[in-house]
């Protein structure tokens, strides 16, 4: 996984473009952690609330088995209909959300459970509350307490990977993608408007700002890609659902008899080789 063995090439279809990709990460009907939690994990026991403010509904996440395995697992939300997005504001997160996410890493390290994060985000919350009770802080927190978390942490983008919102339960000793996932600093729409003044450019914005897992890889940000079914993890949920869960145990039983510090040395050479070059 580690070297991209996973194959993106498929005989029947050609490959999507990144625009493409794009809108099939936005899917309404691609599944979503809760999903993924009823589907390629059991027994989950979902846990609320940072301790300090309140619950955020946009990040979900508690214990569960894995294989035979307890791990942490800690994911964005989005909502299927007006009502749930209202509540869970598309996935965006919010300060607490962010601290609750914290919180359940140091619960996981405590006894010794690796933690796995499903990544599915536009961005952060941007909205004058989130500021004020300081989201870009507990952003910045949250990247500390993981590249110096005491076990093994397993990061898959499965939809949108958006910005700080997304990086804050990113930084990880793997990280993988699903097929058409996207990973980005801003979305296209957003970079439109910002290198030409025009957002309806998005879909080249998208091809020149190198989001797409094929992408990603060759630059050695993320360490594998996950296929889909055919036409997209929305058409068949139980098969994306199946495809990540292998991918996560192969993962995990790679890093689970590592030991803790060379474990934290090799998270942080991973992070200081990006962008490198001679």
């Amino acid at each position: 996984m580690r070297n991209g063995s996973v194959k993106l090439k498929r005989q029947d279809a050609p490959l999507p473009t990144a625009w493409e990709r794009v809108q099939l990460a936005r899917h309404p009907q691609r599944p979503y952690t809760l999903d993924y939690l009823q589907t390629a994990f059991s027994d989950f026991l979902e846990l609320h609330g940072d301790r300090l403010f309140g619950d955020d509904a946009a990040i979900v996440g508690g214990l569960a088995t894995l294989d035979t395995r307890t791990v942490m697992v800690i994911g964005h939300q989005k909502g299927r209909d007006t009502k749930e997005n209202v509540l869970r504001r598309f996935g965006m997160a919010r300060p607490e959300g962010y601290r609750k996410a914290l919180r359940l890493m140091r619960h996981a390290e405590k006894f010794g459970a690796p933690v796995i994060t499903l990544i599915d985000i536009p961005g952060a919350d941007p909205s004058l509350v989130a500021e004020e009770r300081g989201q870009a802080f507990a952003i910045a927190e949250n990247l500390q307490a993981m590249s110096q978390l005491r076990v093994p942490i397993v990061s898959a983008i499965v939809g949108e990977g958006g910005s700080g919102g997304a990086l804050a339960l990113g930084l990880a000793d793997r990280v993988l993608m699903l097929e058409t996932a996207i990973y980005s600093v801003a979305s296209p729409e957003a970079a439109a408007s910002i290198l030409w003044k025009d957002g309806a450019r998005r879909a080249e914005a998208a091809e020149a700002m190198k989001i797409t897992a094929p992408d990603l890889l060759s630059f050695g940000v993320i360490d594998g890609i996950v296929a889909e079914p055919p036409g997209g993890a929305h058409t068949d949920h139980a098969a994306a659902a199946e495809a990540l869960r292998g991918a996560l145990i192969e993962q995990l039983d790679e890093l689970m008899g590592c030991d803790v510090e060379e474990l934290l040395a090799r998270r942080s050479q991973r992070y200081r080789a990006i962008g490198a070059f001679a």
